[in-house]
Order: C-alpha cells, then sequence, then structure tokens
C-alpha cells in the first residue's frame, strides 16, 4: 500500500473513531462532522487524536496557549463538577463526552485562545477567590 493510502485509511480510522465516541456520547451525525472537520483541519489535534484512539489517554505534545488536552479535561471536570459525589462506574459513561468536550474546546482555541485561557484561568467551578 502507497503512503497516500495508508495516510486516507489513517485518516477514515480517526474519522469513524470521532463518530463512534458521538454515539457513545449521545451527540448526532452533525455535532460528529463539525468536530471531525476541526480535527481535520489540525495537524496538532490530529496526532493527538491518534494518539488517544491508539492507547486511549492523551499524548499532551500539542499545546493551544499552552494547554494540553489533559489541562482542558481537568478544567473541564473541575469546572463542571461532573464527577461530584459519583461512583467511579459512572465516570467512565462519561468518557466520550468528555474527550469530545476537550477536542472542541481546543479546536475553538485554536482560532480564540484568549476566550478560552481567561475562562481556564479564572471560572475553576471552585468557591475560592483567584
Amino acid at each position: 500500500m502507497d503512503e497516500k493510502k495508508q495516510l486516507q485509511q489513517a485518516l477514515a480510522t480517526l474519522q469513524n473513531f470521532i463518530y463512534s465516541l458521538a454515539v457513545q456520547a449521545e451527540k448526532d451525525q452533525t455535532y460528529a462532522d463539525t468536530l471531525w472537520q476541526a480535527i481535520s483541519q489540525s495537524e496538532g489535534l490530529l496526532q493527538e487524536l491518534a494518539y488517544y484512539h491508539d492507547y486511549g489517554t492523551p499524548l499532551c505534545k500539542y499545546q493551544v496557549a499552552g494547554y494540553t488536552l489533559a489541562d482542558i479535561l481537568i478544567w473541564q471536570v473541575d469546572h463542571f463538577k461532573l464527577y461530584m459525589d459519583r461512583p467511579d462506574e459512572m465516570n467512565r459513561y462519561r468518557q466520550p463526552r468528555l474527550i469530545l468536550s476537550a477536542f472542541e474546546t481546543m479546536a475553538q482555541m485554536e482560532k480564540t485562545p484568549d476566550a478560552f485561557t481567561n475562562k481556564m484561568r479564572y471560572e475553576t467551578g471552585q468557591d475560592i477567590i483567584v
């Protein structure tokens, strides 16, 4: 198989992975299409997605405004308190939604980083003064 076909096959695999995660997260086809379009236009996000597909964990090599995919995931959990007072077995059902949201946020951060970095610095979800 030549290099071009390998690349096309790899991209199709990642696109199908996004669609699968969207179904698990109870998101519609339009959401999956829009997110895939954003990811496929970013070399950094594609690399992160490929690593997540293969290993089930963020690579955290790609950064936008100093933030990695893991930073965004932590902020989401902290800010939205998705895991508060829930048993561990319940958390695994939220993983597809969390990872898709993190990729979506990172894609948006590529365009307008300041809007997100300010939120991540000051909207912690905690009852503390920053």
